[in-house]
């Protein structure tokens, strides 16, 4: 069974909504730039909420001069947007989830392949960790308290099976942490 990991810019305080300017894509450490992309060497498809996937398609695709990879990564990778209101992706490689997304979620992780990861999608987030489809999880901490948004677990969610598999620091101030659920 393919891994889903959840992948995530967070703040010290625990925020993974981007209320500030706290995380710019296109102006990353090299050494987190670099742990990022080792991490999408391992996976071959990627799994958002409709707004996230709106956001990326308006953004990414228009960047000519992107240093970062993301670019051209987004490109070929596969996409699957959870919507039930987006009817034509437009975006090559993408594929639209509809109905019970929960199955199709089950599904996509059965099929052959690399990993599966999530970004941003909080509400696909909150939904994947809750229905218990979340294998891992890859955690970029920047150094900044936010002190308000919305939050990478659910409001009342309580696990304690997390196992610290990487803790890495930069010498931006940005710690790595990944756990497996």
């Amino acid at each position: 069974m393919r891994t889903l990991a959840i992948t995530q810019n967070v703040t010290l305080d625990g925020a993974i909504e981007m209320l500030g300017d706290w995380f710019d894509p296109m102006d990353q450490d090299p050494e987190v730039l670099e742990a990022t992309r080792s991490q999408s060497e391992g996976s071959d498809a990627i799994l958002l909420g409709r707004r996230t996937f709106e956001d990326f398609r308006g953004f990414w695709p228009q960047q000519t001069d992107d240093h970062t990879g993301v670019t051209d990564e987004l490109n070929r990778i596969e996409k699957y947007v959870v919507s039930s209101t987006l009817a034509e992706p437009q975006w090559q490689n993408s594929t639209v989830l509809t109905g019970d997304w929960i199955a199709r979620v089950h599904a996509l992780k059965e099929m052959e392949g690399r990993d599966i990861v999530v970004t941003g999608s909080i509400m696909l987030t909150h939904g994947l960790i809750e229905s218990g489809l979340v294998d891992e999880y890859r955690l970029f901490v920047y150094p900044t308290v936010q002190g308000r948004g919305r939050r990478l677990f659910p409001d009342g969610y309580e696990t304690s099976n997390l196992q610290l598999i990487e803790a890495r620091g930069f010498p931006s101030g940005v710690s790595l942490l990944r756990y497996t659920a």
